[in-house]
C-alpha cells in the first residue's frame, strides 16, 4: 500500500470529531494521527493518546529541525501540528494516517504529499446553525462563541481548496457521504 493520508477538516462545531470517530471504529485500516500542541491537557486528555502535549521550546526545536508535515499557531500562542515521525509510525504498521486538522494545516500536507491525500472538508449548511450548535455545547462565552464563528468564515474561505465538502446537515448522511469517499480513496 502507498503512502496515503485521509485529512478531515472543518470549523469546531461541524462534526468533524463525531464523523472521525466513527470512522476510525469501522475501517480498521486507519490509524488517528496523533497532532502536537503547545496547549495544555485537558482533564482526561493523555499525552501520546489524544495529542503530543509539548513545551513552546519544544516545539520551537521541532519546527526548526523541520519534524512536522505541517504546523501552524491556530489561537494566540497556541501551536498544533503533524509530525512526520507520527504519520511514519502509522504507514510503519501498515495503516492510513486519518488526520484531523485545521484549514491550513490540510493544505500544507497536500502540497506536501500530493497526489497520496484525501482532503474532505465538512461545512455546516449555514453559519447560523453553526452558532446554534456551539452556543448548545455550553461550553463558550460570548467572546470565545464569536471568536470561533469568525474562524469559520475564514475556513469556509478555503474549502474550495479541498478534494472534496460534504455539508453536514444531517450527521448520518454526511457520514455515509465521508465514508464512501475515504472508501473509494482506499481502492475498497
Amino acid at each position: 500500500m502507498s503512502n496515503k493520508i485521509i485529512i478531515i477538516t472543518a470549523p469546531s462545531g461541524a462534526g468533524k470529531t463525531t464523523i472521525v470517530k466513527k470512522l476510525l471504529s469501522e475501517l480498521p485500516q486507519l490509524s488517528f494521527s496523533i497532532s502536537a500542541t503547545t496547549r495544555t491537557a485537558r482533564e482526561n486528555e493523555v499525552h501520546g493518546r489524544d495529542y503530543y502535549f509539548l513545551s513552546l521550546d519544544d516545539f520551537h526545536q521541532k519546527i526548526d529541525d523541520n519534524a512536522f508535515a505541517e504546523y501552524e499557531m491556530v489561537y494566540a500562542g497556541k501551536y498544533y501540528g503533524t509530525l512526520k515521525t507520527e504519520l511514519q509510525r502509522i504507514w510503519d504498521k501498515e495503516k492510513v494516517p486519518m488526520v484531523d486538522i485545521d484549514v491550513k494545516g490540510a493544505l500544507s500536507i497536500k502540497e506536501k504529499y500530493h497526489t497520496g491525500v484525501l482532503t474532505i472538508f465538512i461545512a455546516p449548511p449555514t453559519l447560523d446553525t453553526l452558532r446554534v450548535r456551539l452556543s448548545e455545547r455550553g461550553t463558550e462565552t460570548q467572546a470565545s462563541l464569536e471568536e470561533r464563528l469568525g474562524k469559520a468564515r475564514y475556513e469556509l474561505s478555503f474549502s474550495h481548496e479541498f478534494d472534496e465538502i460534504v455539508v453536514n446537515d444531517d450527521l448520518e448522511t454526511a457520514y455515509t457521504a465521508v465514508k464512501k469517499l475515504v472508501t473509494g480513496f482506499l481502492g475498497q
